[in-house]
């Protein structure tokens, strides 16, 4: 008699949790209807998006599905969240924080589902795709037009985040994937997965775990010993995606013919640092924007955290005149011969923490945008 007894005990102690969990996320979802995105039904989901029929892309957190909103037939991208990546305090995190981001440079939510653990977010679809199928394939004698105003948009997305909400919102993976383009080639900062919320005034973000794409990840990530992680870990992000858009190329090419090209970092702070600081716009031949570009990227992936810029100082840059500029220290992993790997690894959660000790900073409080590689 004690086996079946304490059988049934167990799995009315599971349902009594799942109970309690469940209606937490149904009590603070009601108190959003006024104040945040819309409250869909999954029958609503299924309408919205004709029974799943076009599909965006799929990755680790769910699938991404194009809809139309009736009536107005606005065009929208759903996502369908694996059960796996439904924690109810992550997906409760993301409405309260950014529900209520209305900013061109970052994807809006426009919405969300949640019945019982079927979960789906929906956003302004973005009908260019992501930035990555750009920036390695223009043509480059028409991309220096568009490319300013593409990076100083991703850069104001970035700073908004920071400095912009009432608590900053550390993204954590910047990266060509993760910046969507509308149908006027707006940029906006997406995938929200791995960011972390925490108090403004905090000059570091407490972290339990290495979050990130390797290629991209600040080194403070890695090794303490760099700083401290806060906010530069999106400026170290922003700059090796700076130096990539610059280049057309990605950072690390192991099938580059010499070492001193395979890590483009390397050959571009060796090329500019030939020539005095007062002599950069007549250094090597690059287009005069490439080589700003260049300047302000090798600052923001300075090593130690603390010499890297903040992302308002990063716009001044940008928005400044080569002339204005000086040249950065030389990163120390800036050698020929040095050539990093450059590989991604997946994180377990779509909603992996805005902040693991959410409780601390919000009594209730989804993040994510659409990549088109999710």
């Amino acid at each position: 008699m004690l086996a079946p007894m304490s059988m049934f005990i167990f799995l009315a102690h599971k349902y009594w949790k799942t109970r309690i969990a469940i209606d937490a996320v149904e009590k603070f979802l009601r108190m959003q209807l006024m104040l945040g995105p819309t409250r869909y039904a999954y029958t609503d989901i299924i309408a919205i998006t004709n029974h799943f029929r076009d599909k965006l892309g799929e990755g680790g957190y769910g699938s991404v599905y194009k809809g139309v909103l009736l009536p107005g037939n606005i065009h929208v991208a759903v996502k369908i969240l694996g059960n796996s990546n439904c924690k109810g305090e992550d997906f409760i995190s993301g409405i309260s924080t950014i529900g209520r981001i209305h900013q061109i440079n970052v994807v809006r939510l426009v919405g969300f589902c949640a019945e019982e653990k079927r979960r789906a977010l929906v956003y302004e679809y973005m009908p260019n795709g992501s930035l990555d199928k750009y920036i390695f394939s223009f043509e480059r004698s028409s991309y220096w037009d568009k490319l300013n105003e593409i990076v100083l948009g991703i850069a104001r997305g970035i700073n908004y985040l920071h400095q912009g909400c009432d608590m900053q919102i550390v993204h954590f993976d910047i990266k060509p994937e993760n910046i969507l383009l509308d149908n006027n080639f707006i940029p906006k900062v997406a995938d929200f997965g791995l960011a972390k919320l925490s108090p403004r005034d905090n000059s570091f973000v407490p972290m339990s775990a290495m979050r990130g794409t390797i290629g991209y990840i600040g080194p403070e990530m890695i090794s303490r010993c760099f700083g401290p992680i806060s906010n530069k870990s999106d400026v170290y992000s922003f700059g090796m995606l700076l130096l990539e858009m610059a280049g057309g190329r990605r950072n690390s090419n192991p099938h580059a013919e010499s070492s001193s090209q395979a890590y483009y970092p390397s050959w571009v702070y060796s090329q500019l640092s030939r020539q005095e600081v007062s002599e950069i716009g007549d250094a090597v031949d690059m287009h005069e924007l490439e080589k700003k570009l260049c300047i302000v990227g090798l600052w923001c992936i300075q090593m130690r955290s603390h010499d890297r810029p903040t992302m308002s100082e990063v716009i001044e840059m940008l928005e400044a005149g080569i002339d204005g500029l000086e040249m950065p220290p030389r990163p120390f992993f800036c050698g020929d011969d040095h050539v990093p790997e450059a590989d991604s690894y997946y994180m377990p959660s779509e909603m992996t923490a805005i902040s693991e000790d959410v409780e601390d900073t919000y009594t209730s409080s989804e993040m994510t945008a659409v990549s088109e590689d999710m």
